[in-house]
Parts: C-alpha cells; structure tokens; sequence
C-alpha cells in the first residue's frame, strides 16, 4: 500500500509552505505529494494569503525535490486548454525528470470560476473526455509527426505535439463517484482510478463498476491502479487525536466513519480494510500543514506497518 500525502492549498498556504510540507514528505519516506487545483477556499476558513497555481507549484517542487512523484487531485479541465495543459504538464515532467502524474477532473467548484473571471461551461464532462484525448494524443505523436484533432469543444490542426514529457507515459489519474461515464472514461484514458472520500462499501462498488467497463473495453482491469483520498488524523492517544482534530474544525467520530482517524493501530485497520477490496493507494488529505509531527507520526507508526 503507498501512502501519498495530499494537500488542498487553497484553505491557506503559501508556496514555502508547500515546499515545507512536500520535503517532510520525501524526507519521511512517503511515495508523493499531490495538491488540489483550486483558485478558492471552502468552509470556514479565510484562505489567506490566498490561491496559489497547482502547476506554477509544482514546476517549483519539481527543482526542489529528488525522489517523490508529483501530481494533482485533480487538476481541473475548466481553467487550461488542453493544448497549453499538455505543455504544461510535460515541462514539468522535463523539470522533475519524470515523476509527474497527471489527475485531470471536469471541474465542479462555480463560484472560484465567478471569482476569477474563468468560463464555467454547462458540458463539461463532454469536454473532459476531448481534453483527455488531446493531452495524450499530444504526448503520443511520434517526434515529427504531427497531431490533429477535430471535437465538438476544440480544434487542432497540425500540431507539432511538442515538447514531449521526460517520462515514456506520464500517468493519468481520474476519478469520481459517477456511475456510468466515470468508469468508462477511466477505462479508455486512466492509468489510475481515484475514488474521494468513499467508504469502504462505496469504494469497492465504484471499483466493481470500472473493471466492468474495462473488461467491456477489452482491457485487463488489473492494469489500472485502484486508490483512495481519504482525511487523516491520526494521535498517540485520544487528547492527541481531539486536538488534532478541533484544528481542522472536524469532530472525532465524524472523522473515524468518514476518513483515517485515531490511533495509530486503527488507522492501519482500517487502510487494511480498503487493500482487501483492491485499493493500492491511499492519498492522505492532510488539513493542517504546519503540524509536521503529524507526518512524522503517520511515517513511523502508521506507514512503517504497512511496509
């Protein structure tokens, strides 16, 4: 089971912050360090000093760390076209020397797009399943070839496909509660299959339903990696736990049945219980990011057991 630490920067983070966080990540031996795309905090929080890029994020993290993979949950298909996200994410692949994985969503959150002047599109699923088509179409042309693409939302004509990512495939991850079109994007497009804040029950009939599409699509469903995004708090004891726990503004049973809450010793049952139902990855939604000892803590009472 990889643990990957996952951050969500717009509830109030500066990018040294990231930085911080993301070097405690490498240094304590988790497996990567992914952050949402937002441009607007949720809640009750006051979200200063304000947003930051996840891509300008991770262009930096890429120079500034070694070893751990680098990605976003998920980036959202509404704020890039897929032409200049290709670039995007392909330099940064370059800049990294290929740890980058790409989580590409539809977008969802319309009040950050009315606060910043983006176009919130109705259709936006239709849009995700062209923007997914053209960033690996993009990556997949051979070096002087050239790449065309004519959808309902966009238009590419003689593309030169360039530049290439440093890895032969970046990974992509999508994900979602959807029924129906999630698991069969999935299948045709995803190397990964990420399911957010699911119970254990939900997350094995989500999983259930993309096999399903995979193996209609003709793909071995065993190609995918299956993974979860659930909240973490995790104490030495119960006060550690309450205090970690009222600095999120969360409640302690709360966080037990919907996320990774408690002792150490619960935690890793409970992580246990999603590796049966076929989950190889857990992305552990960490809220406050100035409390490192809560990594360091995860790392070597938690991860440690797993390993």
């Amino acid at each position: 089971m990889d643990l990957r630490i996952f951050t969500e920067p717009q509830q109030g983070a500066t990018y040294d912050t990231l930085l911080t966080v993301a070097k405690a990540t490498e240094d304590l031996g988790f497996d990567a360090f992914f952050r949402s795309d937002h441009y607007l905090r949720m809640g009750n929080v006051d979200g200063l000093p304000g947003p930051t890029d996840a891509w300008i994020t991770l262009a930096g993290l890429a120079r500034e760390t070694k070893r751990i993979r680098l990605g976003t949950l998920m980036t959202a298909g509404t704020f890039r076209l897929p032409g200049v996200l290709a670039i995007q994410v392909a330099q940064v692949d370059q800049m990294s020397g290929g740890r980058i994985e790409l989580g590409l969503g539809a977008g969802w959150f319309e009040e950050e797009h009315k606060a910043y002047g983006i176009p919130f599109p109705k259709e936006k699923f239709a849009r995700l399943e062209e923007q997914l088509a053209i960033v690996t179409g993009l990556w997949a042309t051979e070096v002087g070839k050239t790449f065309d693409f004519h959808g309902t939302y966009y238009d590419l004509t003689g593309s030169p496909a360039l530049p290439k990512p440093a890895q032969k495939k970046i990974p992509v991850l999508i994900g979602g509660h959807g029924a129906t079109r999630t698991p069969r994007l999935a299948a045709r497009y995803a190397d990964e299959f990420n399911i957010p804040f699911a119970s254990v029950e939900d997350s094995e009939h989500q999983f259930g339903r993309v096999r399903a599409a995979a193996a209609e699509a003709g793909r071995d469903a065993d190609d995918l990696v299956y993974s979860n995004a659930l909240v973490v708090c995790v104490g030495k004891d119960d006060q550690e736990v309450a205090r970690r726990a009222a600095a999120i503004g969360r409640e302690v049973d709360e966080l037990k049945a919907n996320g990774l809450a408690g002792s150490p010793a619960e935690v890793v049952d409970k992580i246990g219980r999603y590796a049966e139902i076929g989950s190889r990855r857990i992305y552990l939604q960490v809220l406050d990011l100035g409390d490192l000892d809560h990594l360091e803590l995860i790392s070597s009472q938690v991860q440690s057991q797993l390993s």
